[in-house]
């Protein structure tokens, strides 16, 4: 639980990349997802649920947030 908590934070604070809510989505689970493998690997985890975790987190904070202006 510790590891989905520390994917979610960094997923999301990373989301927020590109101007239209499909590329912010994109980039934020790509992002998402290399977070959370890494956190995985960092706390023992598995990798591939870390990236599908982040992933998902990232796409969904990155389609729902608003780009800086």
């Amino acid at each position: 639980m510790r590891a989905i908590m520390i994917v979610s934070v960094l997923a999301i604070g990373l989301a927020a990349c590109g101007q239209r809510p499909g590329e912010r989505a994109l980039t934020g689970g790509l992002i998402g997802a290399g977070v959370g493998a890494g956190a995985a690997a960092l706390t023992g985890g598995n990798l591939a649920t870390g990236a599908i975790v982040g992933g998902g987190v990232g796409a969904v904070g990155g389609a729902v947030t608003a780009p800086r202006r």
